[in-house]
C-alpha cells in the first residue's frame, strides 16, 4: 500500500468529546454527575465505557441495573457500529460535547442487539475483517494468517495500540503489484433517510481498462442521491472519518486510508446543514 502513514495516525487517534448524562427516569440514590470522555471514532461504545458504567452504578442500586445502553436524542446507538459512523450520522452537525443518554432500564430489543461481553464485540469485529478480506483477496490473506495474528488485531484495537494493530492489518491492506488493487472495495454506504440499513455491492477498484474508480464513480452507481446534480444545490455531505473526501478521490486510496479497523469504509450520507 502507499505508505501515507500520518493519515492512518489521524484516523486512529481520532476522538470526539462526550457527555453521558443519565437518564432521567432511572433510580439513584443521589443526583448522577454527567460523565466526560474522549470517545476513540475507531472503537465501539461497548469496549470504551467501562468507566461510564461504573460512574453511573457508584449512584444507583444493584436492583435497578440491567444492560447498559445509550441512545442520543432518541435514537438507541447501536454499539456494533464503529463509533465515528455513529456521530457521523446522527450527530455530525450538532456542538461538540456530543451529549449521549446512558439507560439500564427498558433495554430495546427491536432497535439493539445485546452485548453479553467484550467477546461478542470481538466476534462482530473479526467477521467484519474477514468479510473484507473476502471481498479483497478472496480470504487468502486472512486465512494464511495465525490465531495470534488475529488476536494481536483485536487487542489492537482494544487497547488503543495503533503499532500493535497496523503491524498486522498491514497485511490485509496489500496486493500484487500486477493487480494496481484489491479484487472488490468493502464498504458500506448509510442514510440516516432510508429505512435500509446500509448499501453494499460488489465494486471494484478499477475500472475494465484499468482506471482508478473515485468516490463519486462509486456514489453515482450504488447511491446516486448523494450526489448534488452539475446544475443543481448541494443537498447531501458524504463522510468518511468526519471529513468529506473529494469525490476525485480514488477509491483504493480510501479503501487503505481511511477504512476502520474492521477494514471496511463507512460512508455516511447527510443532509447537508442548513445554518
Amino acid at each position: 500500500m502507499t505508505d501515507d502513514k500520518d493519515v492512518l495516525r489521524d484516523v486512529w487517534f481520532g476522538r470526539i468529546p462526550t457527555c453521558f448524562t443519565l437518564y432521567q427516569d432511572e433510580i439513584t440514590e443521589r443526583e448522577a454527575e454527567p460523565y466526560y470522555l474522549l470517545l476513540p471514532r475507531v472503537s465501539y461504545l461497548t469496549l470504551v465505557t467501562d468507566k461510564v458504567k461504573k460512574h453511573f452504578q457508584k449512584v444507583m442500586r444493584q436492583e435497578d441495573i440491567s444492560e447498559m445502553w445509550f441512545e442520543y436524542e432518541g435514537t438507541p446507538l447501536k454499539w456494533h457500529y464503529p463509533i465515528g459512523l455513529l456521530f457521523d450520522l446522527l450527530a455530525s452537525s450538532s456542538a461538540l460535547p456530543w451529549n449521549i443518554t446512558v439507560h439500564f432500564k427498558s433495554f430495546p430489543e427491536k432497535d439493539l442487539l445485546h452485548c453479553p461481553s467484550k467477546d461478542a464485540v470481538e466476534a462482530h469485529f473479526m467477521s467484519c475483517v474477514k468479510e473484507a478480506d473476502a471481498l479483497k483477496h478472496k480470504s487468502q490473506v486472512i486465512n494464511e494468517m495465525q490465531k495470534k495474528d488475529h488476536k494481536q488485531l483485536w487487542m489492537g484495537l482494544q487497547n488503543d495500540r495503533f503499532d500493535q494493530f497496523w503491524a498486522i492489518n498491514r497485511k490485509l491492506m496489500e496486493y500484487p503489484a500486477e493487480e494496481n488493487g484489491f479484487r472488490y472495495i468493502p464498504f458500506k454506504i448509510y442514510q440516516t433517510t432510508t429505512e435500509r440499513p446500509f448499501i453494499q455491492k460488489l465494486f471494484r477498484p478499477l475500472t475494465a481498462d484499468g482506471q482508478l474508480h473515485t468516490l463519486g464513480d462509486l456514489l453515482k452507481e450504488v447511491c446516486p442521491s448523494a450526489i448534488a446534480p452539475e446544475d443543481g444545490e448541494k443537498k447531501n455531505q458524504v463522510m468518511i472519518h468526519g471529513i468529506e473526501p473529494m469525490l476525485e478521490t480514488p477509491l483504493q486510496w480510501l479503501s487503505e486510508h481511511l477504512s476502520y479497523p474492521d477494514n471496511f469504509l463507512h460512508i455516511s450520507v447527510v443532509p447537508q446543514p442548513t445554518d
